[in-house]
């Protein structure tokens, strides 16, 4: 059987790459595979996870690069490994229109609410959860969407909803929400995507 081939773009400790690559060892990605990594930022912990995992790692830095030679970079690695479709695992850099055009239905986002709650330029990270308690709701969440080239557009793949608990704070409420709906859906969403490429 054809396998999707996956890469995973990165920019920080790589939680949610961790919880796709041991998903896939455990048999919850069988139509696609992971087989790249890529880190807007050189000194991501991602990079370190990926080589535990046997994957191929690279830095492709952002700071100090143009959006066109940046992109470049990503493309000519995307290239090299001849990748199918493409997960956002806290990859905090905006890709252009142009880039998401190439990948028409095959770039995966993660994004910790309930979209359309709390996203949007400035929601990101932990100022997601910092914005739900300070709104004081009482629900919140994650949402797999594809990416497409209008900002914030996409159709949304998967959502799972996260109990708001008394006493939280932004880092005991981000820690739920990836345990119970980022690490959970973004593997399943990965399987959705890789089942349509690689097809019967």
């Amino acid at each position: 059987m054809r396998k999707a081939r996956i890469a995973v773009l990165v920019s920080g400790g790589g939680t949610n790459l961790e919880a796709l690559l041991k998903a896939q060892e455990s048999g919850g990605i069988p139509h696609g595979e992971i087989v790249l990594v890529l880190s807007s930022a050189p000194g991501a912990y991602a990079l370190e996870r990926a080589k535990n995992h046997q994957v191929p790692g690279f830095a492709v830095p952002r700071k100090g690069a143009g959006q066109d030679e940046f992109e470049a970079a990503l493309l000519q690695k995307l290239a090299e490994h001849e990748i199918d479709m493409i997960v956002l695992a806290g990859f905090l850099s905006i890709l252009s229109p142009e880039f998401i055009r190439r990948w028409p239905n095959r770039i995966l986002n993660v994004h910790p609410s309930l979209i359309p709650a709390f996203c949007g330029k400035g929601y990101y990270g932990l100022k997601v959860h910092e914005a739900a308690l300070e709104r004081g709701v009482k629900v919140t969440g994650a949402t797999v969407h594809l990416v497409n080239e209008i900002p914030d557009g996409g159709r949304i793949l998967l959502q799972q909803a996260v109990e708001v608990l008394p006493g939280d704070t932004p880092e005991i409420l981000q820690r739920r929400v990836m345990e119970r709906a980022e690490w959970v859906l973004l593997p399943r969403a990965a399987e959705m995507i890789a089942r349509q490429i690689a097809g019967p």
